[in-house]
């Protein structure tokens, strides 16, 4: 898997790590028994303080998504596995109908957003 983050985001560094690792998980690219990189691994890579990676591994064990063990890292649940095909139907849908209404990939975006904090 590959992480990114946007420095420039209004989005903390963490919480970015963490919707990667969800959206990861739930199109099926991290499955059960998947090991995540030891924290000081990634943040290395990605020139983070360790503790924002554990900040984000921590609020993914919160939500049941990883384990955190000692000797062992984190480890993704079953609980991570989701059925999305109908999330997957209902955003094709959202976006046939956006581009008929000539909205912007941002402006989506944002009432996305917008929608999602109600």
């Amino acid at each position: 898997m590959l992480w990114r983050i946007d420095p420039v985001s209004d989005e903390p560094l963490y919480a970015q790590l963490a919707a990667q690792a969800r959206l990861a998980a739930a199109r099926g690219d991290l499955v059960p028994g998947d090991r995540l990189p030891a924290a000081r691994d990634l943040a290395d890579s990605l020139e983070l303080n360790v503790h924002t990676v554990l900040k984000a591994y921590q609020q993914l064990r919160d939500e049941g998504l990883i384990e955190l063990r000692r000797g062992r890292g984190a480890v993704v649940t079953s609980r991570a596995a989701a059925d999305l095909s109908p999330v997957d139907s209902a955003l094709a849908a959202l976006v046939r109908a956006a581009r008929a209404a000539n909205l912007s990939a941002e402006t989506l975006t944002a009432l996305l957003k917008e929608a999602m904090s109600r």
